[in-house]
């Protein structure tokens, strides 16, 4: 429960400290007076975003502080978002003026997202505004499954569904990407036969540039082979050389030196002798014949035509492609083994799905039928005796995660007309009080925080006005339970009361919010009735609304 609000320079708010009490509280006070103050500022303690200009005119910030009373059931939330847990827990935000909002829990600080986590279990805001929402049809089907009980499957099958949308979203991952393989199969297969056909495992290709330049050049290397061979020809050098040697082998044996020298002549002899056996053999071997040149080039001019086709600049980054096609052509079954088991198992679930979803649809129909007898029977309490109510559930052809149901909400609040669609009958009085009546049946169905109604009394009055006070005092036997109103009706049926007002302090207007007791309620009843003048039979009225509690 909410045990304190403290407000620091917020808007007309210079400082207010608010303590509640279990059961029904009202806030009453002049239009205009700061009572939606309030509201905002208990908005910022459930993460809804703020503004500069609420920073009181003298100051750097703002504060709103709440202390609230939390059970063991908590605990592990703050064990998961490393919080320390207190059983009095201070939430708190700051504003500043420079921009800067901060959260905190138990004086460490939090984001806002973990902030709405935990204070949409603590409080609820209901204005007359939030009526809208029982013309949405999603907000029909929970309400459906809150009052009928059915609120732990309807969790369990939207975990299921969000299980079977994320595989469904692999599935299609996996089909479209075996999809562009195999669009692509064919062409990468064109790809790789054109590598097969440059037999890159068994081809030198910088051997291969060599032996086409070679060739090119063949005449010219004859023709320096064809020198070479001359060198042991008759009077060529070999042969002056010979003749040398024969002069310097006669005198070697007289002189070192000679000696010396005769033996390196020996060797250059020998070398030249082999110099022109090898030209000799070099020049048979380039006998080059135009088709085995043809034969080369035309490879060659392949494999070129490759590389620029491809954007590549050698065999080695050739080779990477091939084996990359390779891969994927093999990877291409595989892809297709990997679609057919997600698609089975994405079939499986869709068909326990449809199954669960059937079932929930089936005990929606079994149960509402109870629920529309007792929420009937509540809108008599608040004088719409005549009220038809129909929850019109059909079958739907496709899956959401809330299961397979659609819901029509069909109202009529007077005899003998036709139930149609709440969002083109109910005015604004009947949907507030469909909303109390509702409110009330989920409040008995399970445990909810603190409920906080801005004006929920809007559009009723007299006999109507007291039948929804004597509900929110019931209500607040089983859940605390706050409410702004302008009828002496409602705030009279109230146990504890806040009187919100407007003062001139310090040469300037604020909000003040106060506590009145048992003696002072009976002039704020009767100004609820009467304006500032307050009149004798006005205060009667008053002390007569507060004696039947």
């Amino acid at each position: 429960m909410l045990v304190s609000l403290r407000i620091s320079n917020f808007a007309l708010i210079d400082e207010v400290e608010l303590n509640f009490q279990t059961g029904y509280t009202v806030l009453t006070g002049e239009t205009g007076s700061g009572k939606s103050i309030l509201l905002h500022a208990l908005q910022l303690i459930l993460g809804e975003r703020a503004e500069l200009s609420v920073i009181g005119p003298d100051a750097s910030k703002s504060v709103v502080e709440a202390t609230f009373q939390l059970n063991e059931s908590y605990l592990a939330f703050f064990e998961e978002h490393d919080l320390d847990f207190d059983s009095h827990t201070i939430i708190r935000r700051e504003i500043a003026r420079e921009g800067k909002s901060r959260a905190f829990i138990n004086d460490v600080p939090v984001s806002l997202q973990i902030l709405k986590l935990l204070t949409s279990r603590l409080v609820q805001i209901h204005s007359q505004y939030n009526t809208l929402e029982l013309k949405s049809k999603s907000f029909q089907l929970e309400l459906i499954d809150v009052l009928t009980g059915l609120m732990t499957e309807r969790k369990a099958f939207a975990k299921k569904h969000a299980t079977f949308d994320l595989l469904g979203k692999e599935l299609k991952f996996l089909e479209e990407n075996y999809h562009a393989a195999v669009q692509a199969e064919d062409y990468d297969r064109f790809i790789l036969e054109e590598l097969n056909e440059l037999s890159l495992g068994t081809t030198d290709f910088n051997q291969l540039e060599m032996d086409i330049t070679r060739m090119e050049n063949a005449t010219q290397i004859v023709q320096v082979f064809g020198e070479i061979s001359q060198i042991t020809a008759e009077n060529g050098s070999y042969e002056q050389l010979y003749r040398l040697k024969s002069s310097i082998d006669k005198q070697a044996s007289y002189d070192p030196l000679l000696q010396s020298m005769k033996e390196r002549l020996d060797s250059i002899l020998l070398e030249l002798k082999e110099l022109s056996l090898e030209a000799d053999d070099a020049m048979d071997q380039l006998d080059v014949h135009e088709s085995d040149k043809s034969v080369l080039v035309e490879k060659w001019n392949a494999f070129n035509k490759i590389l620029n086709k491809h954007r590549l600049s050698s065999a080695d980054e050739l080779n990477v492609m091939y084996e990359q096609l390779t891969s994927k052509l093999n990877s291409l079954d595989q892809l297709l083994h990997a679609c057919s088991e997600k698609r089975a198992e994405y079939e499986h679930l869709k068909k326990e799905l449809w199954k669960d979803a059937e079932w929930l649809h089936e005990q929606r129909e079994v149960r509402v039928p109870a629920i529309l007898a007792i929420l009937q029977d509540r809108l008599k309490d608040l004088k719409l005796p005549h009220t038809s109510l129909k929850f019109d559930l059909h079958r739907q052809s496709e899956l959401n995660r809330t299961g397979c149901t659609g819901v029509d909400f069909l109202f009529s609040a007077n005899f003998g007309i036709e139930a149609v669609p709440i969002e083109k009958a109910a005015s604004g009085g009947e949907l507030s009080r469909l909303m109390l009546a509702l409110q009330q049946l989920i409040s008995e169905k399970q445990s909810l925080p603190t409920i906080f109604f801005d004006e929920i009394d809007t559009g009723v009055s007299g006999d109507v006005a007291l039948k929804m006070g004597q509900l929110l005092a019931k209500m607040g036997e089983t859940v605390q339970l706050m409410a702004i109103s302008h009828l002496p009706q409602v705030a009279a049926k109230a146990s504890q009361h806040m009187v919100v007002a407007k003062e001139l302090r310090n040469k300037r207007m604020q909000t003040t919010v106060r506590l009145i007791d048992e003696n002072e309620r009976p002039n704020e009843i009767a100004r609820l009735m009467s304006g500032e003048v307050i009149s004798e039979a006005a205060l009667q009225n008053a002390h007569h609304l507060l004696s039947e509690k």
